[in-house]
């Protein structure tokens, strides 16, 4: 290593744009990085539980490979070398996969790759681990009976969100250099809130998913970065299209990296800071505010205008709900008495529901999807807060004297538009009072991946 690698930060907590270079050049090794996030890992998963699985020898060897490809001139691809942990709901061969669900037998066979993880072992990347998600991606923060409670890397005693929440701790405490997420209410963005790193949700289907997934046509995958650049070229990686998904788009020739370039003046930016019905905390809604200023002060034209839904809470549920319905339908009521309380009884919900109810929701994501194509018309982005609220207590469902029961009470952002199936971003923007990160949002229309990553890129240079 270097002597100027040396005397900066630690390695663990680079970007993976800068390790790629580092490693072309010859002064980082992909073995050193590797030996420090695995450090990390070492210093913090006994308080934080980002990991229900590390392999240090697999990924050690991972990492040597990787340097001799870098010694001879032959790297595999724009990751080679770099640290990822894997969300405990994309297969991984060789690795278990339990979705943090005791009903998942661990013996396996293990034998395949999501397309997201074949796509990052093509290019290179050292894969670290499995991270930690509620019962079957379930919920907006992270514990289950499987794997316990997943800590803030701010403080522990609060959540870092979920379901991607082991994903998104591993992320800002240097426990992985880039991370897989999946996001089907808002389980990248919450997270990435709630944790203060870059969560992006892609344009559905830009990202392939098989198996696919037991909420349908909401959930996304995407990656889970500490740089919006990082973001960038994780997605140029793992937008790769795959014949197991029939829902995957075809591929895009845009270079996410090279379209950071070009800054936000004469966009058309709608501020919200509500949505015309959300109660923000004062010190959030603060700052969001400064957001705008700051994009009107980079050239874009920025009005303060609601998209005009109302909360489409109740559609979501009951294709959420169903989904989560779908997910255990094969299991007995013994082996169900095993599902997180929570998941049970969305699961329960789900059997009284009607062939009518669904069909019903439908057609109002439907017509909340043509709602905000039009809108798109007008805006090329919608800033939001990502969230509402700071972190609250972990192991908790929602916060103590909550009014309401369920997740989506407090998560009013980022649903919608995994009903709409846009591009949403959340970056972090500063803290509160109490030193918890704060989260804004930038939603663009759909397919317009790389608007949304070039305007969260500026915001987030400017800051």
């Amino acid at each position: 290593m270097s002597a100027e690698v040396d005397d900066s930060a630690d390695v663990a907590l680079r970007p993976a744009t800068e390790l790629v270079e580092l490693f072309r050049i010859g002064d980082l090794s992909p073995v050193e990085v590797t030996e420090a996030v695995l450090s990390r890992i070492e210093e913090h998963q006994p308080t934080i539980n980002a990991y229900c699985l590390v392999d240090a020898e697999r990924s050690m060897a991972d990492a040597r490979a990787s340097r001799d490809r870098y010694r001879r001139g032959e790297a595999a691809g724009r990751v080679d070398g770099v640290p990822v942990a894997v969300k405990d709901v994309f297969l991984t061969a060789g690795w278990p996969t339990r979705r943090g669900s005791r009903l998942v037998d661990a013996a396996g066979p293990w034998d395949d790759d999501a397309p997201v993880v074949a796509a990052l072992r093509r290019q290179g990347a050292v894969l670290l681990g499995k991270t930690t998600t509620p019962e079957l991606g379930w919920k907006g923060v992270t514990d289950s009976p499987l794997d316990g409670v997943t800590g803030n890397p701010w403080d522990p005693a609060l959540t870092a969100g979920g379901s991607s929440g082991g994903s998104a701790a591993a992320v800002v405490l240097g426990m992985t250099t880039l991370a897989l997420g999946t996001d089907g209410g808002g389980s990248i963005r919450i997270p990435a809130g709630f944790c203060g790193h870059v969560g992006f949700k892609p344009t559905y289907g830009r990202v392939p998913l098989w198996p696919a997934s037991p909420f349908g046509t909401l959930a996304h995958a995407g990656p889970m970065t500490r740089t919006v650049a990082d973001a960038a070229l994780m997605l140029a990686v793992i937008a790769t299209p795959d014949s197991r998904d029939w829902t995957a788009l075809p591929p895009d020739p845009t270079d996410y990296e090279a379209a950071l370039v070009g800054g936000v003046k004469g966009l058309r930016v709608a501020f919200s800071p509500d949505l015309g019905y959300v109660s923000v905390d004062p010190e959030i809604a603060t700052a969001v505010a400064q957001a705008a200023t700051v994009l009107e002060h980079l050239g874009a034209i920025v009005d303060q205008v609601d998209p005009g839904f109302t909360d489409p809470v109740e559609a979501f549920h009951i294709l959420w709900f169903a989904g989560a319905a779908d997910a255990v339908r094969g299991y007995s009521a013994e082996q169900r008495r095993l599902l997180d309380p929570g998941l049970a009884e969305v699961v329960a919900e789900a059997e009284m529901m009607r062939l009518s109810d669904y069909l019903a929701a439908a057609r109002h994501r439907a017509e909340l999807g043509i709602m905000m194509g039009r809108f798109h018309e007008r805006y090329d982005l919608l800033l939001t807060p990502t969230l509402p609220i700071p972190a609250f207590a972990a192991g908790r469902e929602v916060p103590d004297g909550w009014p309401q029961p369920r997740w989506t009470s407090w998560t009013p952002f980022t649903y919608p538009f995994n009903l709409t199936q846009q591009p949403a971003i959340s970056i972090p923007w500063g803290f509160t009072r109490a030193h918890l990160p704060i989260g804004l949002q930038l939603v663009g229309a759909r397919h317009h991946d790389a608007l949304v990553l070039r305007a969260a890129h500026t915001l987030a240079e400017a800051r």
